[in-house]
């Protein structure tokens, strides 16, 4: 067996699961292949979210009521 993958068991929603195996036989694709893909894209996604939170955490805090009460106060809400 190949080590470069790992045996794990998920437990689908019967709809989920239905819908993965029919996109699974019309993409000529694995269950497994799909699910690393989005798995994969999902950890990126989170990669890039802590990258911009990096690089933003020098900016000052914006209180949100404030906000609000500035875009009522302008007419904009």
């Amino acid at each position: 067996m190949n080590t470069k993958y790992k045996r794990a068991t998920i437990y689908f929603d019967s709809q989920l699961h239905r819908a993965l195996k029919i996109k699974a036989a019309q993409s000529d694709r694995t269950i497994s292949e799909l699910v690393n893909v989005a798995v994969s894209r999902s950890l990126k996604e989170d990669l890039n979210d802590l990258r911009v939170f990096e690089e933003r955490k020098n900016e000052p805090e914006v209180d949100f009521e404030k906000v609000l009460q500035e875009l009522k106060a302008s007419g904009k809400l």
